[in-house]
C-alpha cells in the first residue's frame, strides 16, 4: 500500500520551514477579492477589468472597474492602475470604445436598465441611454453600435397580473414564457433596433467580426435546466439580409461558447459528448468549427482524448485551448489551414507549464492575460506576450496587472502535491494532498477529506480557497487535507467521467477510501483521526462515507447534499436530467427485474442513517433549487430521532445553492470549525456565553497573560525587572506594553523610593537624562537597543489610541462625562483640592492596538515623552489633562510625564 501513493509532481521535503505569518481566520477566506471580466483596448494600451470584492455594509460582493495602463509604470515598477468605478454596485461586461477613449459598461445602477460610459482620463460615469427593461451581454456590431440582449416591455397580460394583490407561482407556462431578443443600439443616433424576432429566450449569442453574422442559443422551456427537454435551438442570423437559418440540430450535445474567426467565415464552439445526451450526461467537452458556408459542423482534431477542460481562446483563425490533463491543466494551439484542418503545436510556457491559464487574448494576437496559480500559491494575473508563428507556441509570462489579496502574502501556505492512487477500477485515482503546518515526517496526523462537488467536478492543482473549503486554514490547525478526484470526476477523459452512470457511489467510495488508506499506510495519517467535508456532491459522497463505515470518521460537515433520492427526483431543480443519467430511469421504471423504486430506495443513506455515529453538522440554502433545504431537515431529524451521533443543522434564509452573503459564508465556516475543533483535534469548544470579549473580565484574563512577578507587570533579565515588549507594525520594532513603572525604574535605581501599592503605577517626572541613562542601562544589561519612540512614531501611536480607545485615563473619564474644551477648563480649577493621584495602575483600561502589538495608555494615565532631534517632547496626554481631538498636542506638565520604551528588532 506505501508504494501505491505516488508524487507525480514534486518531492515533498520531509522538514518544512515556514516564514513567519498571521493566523488564517474564516474571514481571510471569506474577503478574497477576484477579477471577474475584461477587456483589452484594440492598440494594446490599457486592460480594463472587474474587481470583485466583498462588501461588508451590504454584505455581498460588489464589483467596480479598473484600468490597467500597460504603457505607464509607477513608483515599483509596476503598470499604473487607477479606479474608474466605486460604490456598493456590480458594474461589469466592460467594453472599450474601438478608438479606446471610452470605456462602456453594464451595471446594478438604476435596476440594470441603462448603458453607462465613462471616459478612460476619469470622471464620472454617465448614462448613455435609459431603457425599459433590464439589459445584459454587450457586444460590439460595429464601432458605433452595441448589441444587447433585453425583453420587451410588459404586455397586456402582464400589466393586468401585476395589478392583483395575487403573488401564486404559476409553475409551468409555456404560453408566457417570455422571450428576450437582441437589440441593436446606434451610440451616435442614440436609436435602438431589434435585431431578432425569436419566439423564446437568448441564453447566449455572439457575432463575427465584421458585424454580418450572429449566431444564438434558445431555449424553449423555463424548466429546460430541470426536465432536459425539449432541446435548445440555434439559429444563424445573416444581420446584413434580415434572414436566419436553424442550424446545429441532432447530434451535438449542448453546443456553447461560440466565438466567431476573423475571416468571418466561420464560427468555433464546445460541445458535450457523453453517452446520455438525452439527459445531458456528464461528458467530456469537445470543440467544434461552423463553417458558414457549407452551413457544417466540423469536429476540431484536438490529438487529446480527455478533450475541453477551461474553454478557449481564439486568435485570428486558430485556437489556444486549455485541455483536460488530470488534477491539471495543458495549453495546446491550432492552426488552422485551409480546407477546415488544424495543425497541433506545442505551447511552451516555461516552468508555468499545467499551471497557465489564458483569459483572453489582445485583438493583434501578439498579446494575452495569463492567470498562474498552484493548490499552494495564490493566483497572479500578468500581461504576456504571445508567440505562435513557429512550431513551438510561445507565451512569456510579463508583469501582473494587479496584485490581488496582498494580505494572503503574511498567511501560511501549506505544501501541496499531486499524488495518485490506485482505484476501485484498478486505474489510478489522483487527488491534491495538503501538509500540515510544521509537518514531521516520523509521526502521523489527522486528515480531513475535502470532497468536490458535481460529481463532474474536479480538483486542480490550483488556488482554490474559499468558503465551502479552506485546505490552508485546516492544515495549519495541524492536519493532512486531501482532495480526491473520484471516479465520475472530469478532466480525466470520457470513461472515467461516465464509470458511475448507474454505479453511483459504487466507485466514489472506494477511491476516497483507498487514497485514504494509502496515506494510513505510509505512516503520514493517524487511522483513528480522520473527517469528512464537501459540498452538493461532495456533502451526498460525505454522508454515505459515515453510513457504510460509521466508525471510520471522527466528524462530518456536509452542506447542501440529497439523503432521499425518492424525493429528489421531483423537488430538484435538475432533479430529473441528473436522475436518469446517474441511476438510469424514473423511480417508476422497470427494467426487466429491475424495479427503479427501489434502487433509488437502496441509493438513499435515508434507509439507512441509523448506522451513523458520526457526529454531523449540515448546512443547507433555504432557496436552494439544486439540493432543496428539505433534503438537510430529512437528514437533521433522522440523526436527531436516532440519537446516536451528536447532530446540528443550520440553513441559510434567502440563500440558494451556493452562499452569497458574507455574514451565511463566515457563519458555515466558524460553525464548521468549531465543530472540527471538537470532534476532530478533541479541543474543548465550550464558550462560557455570559462571559463578553473586551469586557473588563477579559482585559484581565488577557493581561494575565503577560510577564510579571507576584502582581508586578515586567519580565526579568539577569535577575533585573524589565518593561516587557511587543512587536508592532512593519515587524520592526517592539512596544512597550505598559508605560516604564515604578518597580521597573527602582530597578535600575535602587535610591529611587516606590510607595507602598504603586510599583505598578507609571514613573513620572523625570528628567531627559535621568530617562536617557535608564536607557542606555537597559540597552547594555539586554543587549538590545531601547529607546524613546520618535516624533513619527510619537504621532502614529497618538492617532491610532484617539482612533481605538474609547475609555482612557484622561480628565473626561474623572468629569464623568463628555468633557467640551470651555468646561476642561473651568473643572481643571477644581483639581488643586484633590490631594492623591489620578493616575492609576498601568494596564487599568483596555488597550490600543499598533500593529500586531495590544499596548496600554497610549492616550492617558501618565503623558509620555518622544525623542525630537534630542528634545523631549510629550504626548497623548495623562489623567490631569484635557485630551481634545481637535487639539494637536497637549501641555501636559513633567510631573505628569513618563515614558514607555521601544526596541528595535535586530
Amino acid at each position: 500500500m506505501k508504494k501505491n501513493l505516488t508524487l507525480v509532481i514534486f518531492v515533498i521535503l520531509p522538514l518544512f520551514q515556514y516564514a513567519q505569518t498571521e493566523p488564517w481566520k474564516a474571514e481571510d477566506v471569506v474577503k478574497q477579492a477576484r477579477i471577474t471580466g475584461l477587456d483589452i483596448a484594440k492598440d494594446n494600451s490599457a486592460v480594463v477589468w472587474v474587481h470583485s470584492r466583498p462588501d461588508e455594509k451590504s454584505d455581498k460582493f460588489v464589483s467596480d472597474l479598473w484600468l490597467t495602463l500597460l504603457t505607464q509604470e509607477d513608483a515599483k515598477g509596476d503598470f499604473r492602475k487607477v479606479q474608474l468605478t466605486r460604490g456598493k454596485h456590480a458594474d461589469r461586461s466592460p467594453l472599450f470604445s474601438h478608438d479606446g477613449e471610452s470605456i462602456y459598461f453594464l451595471s446594478s445602477r438604476k435596476k440594470g436598465k441603462a448603458l453607462w460610459a465613462l471616459s478612460r482620463l476619469g470622471g464620472e460615469p454617465y448614462v448613455v441611454d435609459s431603457f425599459k427593461t433590464t439589459i445584459g451581454n454587450i457586444q460590439w456590431l460595429n464601432s458605433s453600435t452595441l448589441c444587447f440582449v433585453s425583453e420587451e416591455g410588459k404586455s397586456l397580460y402582464e400589466q393586468e397580473a401585476s395589478k392583483k394583490k395575487d403573488n401564486s407561482v404559476v409553475v409551468e407556462d409555456q404560453e408566457h414564457f417570455k422571450p428576450t431578443r437582441i437589440f441593436a443600439y446606434d451610440l451616435e443616433n442614440q436609436t435602438t433596433r431589434r435585431l431578432t424576432d425569436n419566439q423564446f429566450p437568448i441564453r447566449e449569442y455572439a457575432v463575427s467580426k465584421d458585424g454580418r453574422w450572429m449566431v444564438t442559443l434558445h431555449i424553449l422551456s423555463p424548466h429546460y435546466g430541470a426536465d432536459g427537454k425539449p432541446a435548445p435551438t440555434y439559429y444563424l442570423w445573416d444581420i446584413e439580409n434580415g434572414t436566419k437559418k436553424q442550424i446545429l440540430g441532432s447530434g451535438f450535445q449542448t453546443p456553447s461558447n461560440f466565438t466567431f474567426t476573423s475571416d468571418n467565415q466561420g464560427f468555433y464552439f464546445i460541445a458535450e459528448k457523453s453517452s446520455d445526451p438525452e439527459w445531458n450526461g456528464s461528458g467530456v467537452s469537445l470543440l467544434y468549427y461552423f463553417d458558414i458556408a457549407s452551413s457544417t459542423a466540423t469536429p476540431v482534431p484536438l490529438n487529446w482524448d480527455w478533450g475541453i477542460a477551461r474553454g478557449y481562446e481564439v486568435r485570428g483563425n486558430d485556437v489556444l485551448a486549455s485541455l483536460a490533463n488530470g488534477p491539471t491543466l495543458a495549453l495546446a494551439f491550432y492552426k488552422k489551414g485551409a480546407s477546415n484542418t488544424w495543425e497541433k503545436r506545442v505551447v511552451e510556457v516555461g516552468d508555468r507549464n499545467n499551471h497557465l491559464q489564458v483569459t483572453s487574448i489582445s485583438h493583434d494576437g501578439n498579446y494575452c492575460v495569463s492567470t498562474y496559480s498552484t493548490a499552494s500559491k495564490k493566483a497572479s494575473i500578468s500581461w504576456s506576450s504571445l508567440t505562435t508563428e513557429a512550431q513551438v507556441v510561445e507565451i512569456a509570462v510579463g508583469k501582473e496587472l494587479t496584485q490581488l489579496n496582498t494580505f494572503l502574502d503574511k498567511k501560511f501556505k501549506a505544501q501541496s502535491a499531486v499524488v495518485s492512487w490506485k482505484g476501485a477500477l484498478g486505474d489510478k485515482i489522483s487527488g491534491i494532498l495538503y501538509y500540515p503546518k510544521d509537518y514531521q515526517a516520523e509521526r502521523a496526523y489527522p486528515l480531513m477529506l475535502s470532497i468536490h462537488g458535481g460529481p463532474s467536478g474536479v480538483d486542480l492543482d490550483l488556488w482554490q480557497d474559499r468558503w465551502s473549503t479552506y485546505p490552508h486554514l485546516l492544515a495549519e490547525k495541524g492536519m493532512f487535507v486531501l482532495k480526491p478526484n473520484y471516479h465520475g470526476s472530469s478532466n480525466h477523459g470520457l470513461a472515467f467521467v461516465e464509470s458511475i452512470k448507474k454505479h453511483y457511489y459504487e466507485y466514489e467510495l472506494p477511491d476516497i477510501l483507498s487514497g485514504v488508506d494509502s496515506l494510513v499506510a505510509a505512516g503520514r495519517v493517524d487511522n483513528n483521526s480522520l473527517g469528512v467535508m464537501g459540498w452538493s456532491n461532495g456533502a451526498i459522497l460525505a454522508t454515505m462515507l459515515t453510513v457504510q463505515h460509521p466508525d471510520r470518521f471522527k466528524v462530518c460537515a456536509a452542506g447542501a447534499g440529497d439523503v432521499n433520492w425518492t424525493s429528489d427526483f421531483g423537488t430538484c431543480r435538475f432533479g430529473v436530467t441528473f436522475d436518469q443519467s446517474y441511476f438510469g430511469g424514473a423511480p417508476w421504471d422497470n427494467v426487466g427485474d429491475k424495479n427503479y423504486n427501489e434502487v433509488y430506495i437502496e441509493k438513499s443513506p435515508l434507509f439507512e442513517l441509523e448506522k451513523v455515529t458520526t457526529p454531523t453538522i449540515i448546512f443547507h440554502g433555504s432557496e436552494d433549487r439544486a439540493v432543496p433545504r428539505d433534503q438537510g431537515w430529512e437528514y437533521y431529524r433522522a440523526l436527531q430521532q436516532i440519537g446516536k451521533a451528536p447532530v446540528r443543522f443550520l440553513w441559510f434564509p434567502g440563500q440558494r445553492h451556493g452562499l452569497a452573503k458574507l455574514t451565511h459564508q463566515r457563519r458555515k465556516m466558524k460553525e464548521e470549525l468549531k465543530w472540527i475543533d471538537c470532534y476532530l483535534l478533541d479541543k474543548d469548544p465550550a464558550e462560557n456565553e455570559a462571559f463578553k470579549q473586551g469586557s473588563p473580565l477579559a482585559q484581565l484574563l488577557k493581561q494575565e497573560g503577560y510577564a510579571h512577578n507576584e502582581g508586578i507587570w515586567g519580565t526579568s533579565v539577569k535577575g533585573k525587572l524589565i518593561p516587557e515588549t511587543s512587536v508592532a507594525y512593519k515587524d520592526s520594532i517592539e512596544v512597550g506594553i505598559y508605560e516604564l513603572t515604578q518597580a521597573q525604574y527602582n530597578a535600575f535605581n535602587e535610591e529611587f523610593k516606590v510607595k507602598p501599592g504603586r510599583g505598578n503605577y507609571p514613573v513620572v517626572g523625570l528628567s531627559a537624562k535621568e530617562i536617557q541613562t535608564y536607557l542606555d542601562w537597559l540597552s547594555q544589561l539586554t543587549g538590545q537597543n531601547y529607546r524613546l519612540p520618535t516624533e513619527k512614531e510619537a504621532e502614529a501611536f497618538q492617532k491610532l489610541a484617539m482612533k481605538q480607545q474609547k475609555n482612557s485615563n484622561t480628565l473626561t473619564y474623572w468629569a464623568g462625562y463628555t468633557l467640551t474644551h470651555d468646561d476642561a477648563k473651568m473643572l481643571k480649577s477644581k483639581l488643586a483640592e484633590v490631594q492623591n493621584t489620578l493616575l492609576k495602575a498601568v494596564g487599568t483600561f483596555p488597550p490600543s492596538k499598533i500593529g500586531k502589538a495590544e499596548v496600554y495608555d497610549l492616550s492617558g494615565n501618565a503623558a509620555e515623552y518622544f525623542d525630537k532631534e534630542g528634545t523631549l517632547k510629550p504626548y497623548g496626554g495623562s489623567a490631569y489633562d484635557f485630551v481634545d481631538p481637535a487639539s494637536p498636542s497637549i501641555p501636559s506638565l513633567p510631573e505628569h510625564t513618563g515614558f514607555r520604551v521601544v526596541k528595535e528588532i535586530q
